[in-house]
């Protein structure tokens, strides 16, 4: 059972974060490690992100003396991992209880080093709206799209270099990371089954997709 690195950014997400370390720490797969990276100047929510310590004995947190966007944060988080794997979640996502069992059963059996799972969108008011079926990617096609769950992906810590790493862009960063693995050849397995759920914000970045395009690009 190897040792997974769960990386979660933060930024003024409170009215979620607990309901995604209650995820993640409601794994059945036991064997993890939690670096929150709190990427805020502003140390209003600092204190009561540093009281789930006394509730999560597996959370690490490292506080950034300046903001540095998602990308960054995620790869300071790297830095420190000690896992095997690296598994990403952001503050405001939810992960099914088998997830991180699942796919590093598959992983493990096929010996995949970047795997992604199929997804829930959910609305404000956690109802689902849609779903997104995961798929097995190469170059070619993930260039026309970017359904790629961030939340969902699990990846062999030994993909990342000083080449391959999330660049810093406001938005989509992750997914300028897929085209730079997938363009060495590696394929981005899917898993069929949703093992996540996605918070979508009507006015996030994320969710403008001639932003996320551009930005990919």
């Amino acid at each position: 059972m190897p040792l997974i690195s769960i990386i979660i950014p933060y930024y003024k997400k409170k009215k979620f974060i607990s309901r995604c370390l209650r995820s993640v720490y409601k794994q059945s797969y036991s064997n993890y490690e939690v670096i929150l990276i709190y990427d805020d100047e502003d140390i209003k929510d600092y204190l009561y992100i540093m009281s789930f310590k006394k509730i999560y004995k597996k959370l690490h947190i490292i506080k950034n003396t300046k903001k540095r966007g998602a990308g960054e944060a995620r790869n300071i988080g790297i830095q420190f991992a000690k896992g095997a794997y690296i598994a990403f979640i952001d503050s405001d996502d939810v992960w099914h209880r088998e997830k991180l069992k699942v796919q590093i059963t598959l992983m493990k059996k096929n010996n995949w080093v970047i795997s992604h799972t199929s997804y829930k969108i959910i609305n404000q008011n956690n109802i689902t709206t849609n779903t997104r079926r995961a798929k097995n990617l190469n170059f070619n096609n993930l260039i026309r799209s970017c359904d790629i769950g961030l939340s969902s992906v699990v990846m062999k810590k030994s993909l990342f270099n000083n080449k391959i790493k999330f660049p810093n862009l406001k938005t989509k960063e992750d997914y300028v990371l897929w085209l730079k693995i997938a363009k060495k050849g590696i394929i981005i397995h899917g898993i069929g089954k949703a093992l996540m759920k996605w918070q979508k914000s009507n006015n996030s970045l994320s969710s403008n997709t001639v932003r996320k395009l551009f930005d990919g690009y």
